[in-house]
């Protein structure tokens, strides 16, 4: 299963905690929506090609 974490803001140490849980033993992809211009297109791109897409506020 792949999972893609989408990255809202910068992820303190809670949600640090919670993304190793989850991505324990799983091929997980990122995104970062902190960043200037963030690429949208390929940001639809990783979601159509992971199974589970999380979204980290």
């Amino acid at each position: 299963m792949k999972i893609l974490n989408v990255y809202r803001s910068v992820p303190d140490e809670t949600v640090q905690q919670l993304v190793k849980i989850v991505n324990r033993d799983r091929d997980t992809d990122n995104f970062d929506l902190t960043v200037e211009n963030p690429d949208y297109d390929s940001l639809v791109d990783k979601i159509f090609e992971a199974d589970q897409t999380i979204c980290w506020w």
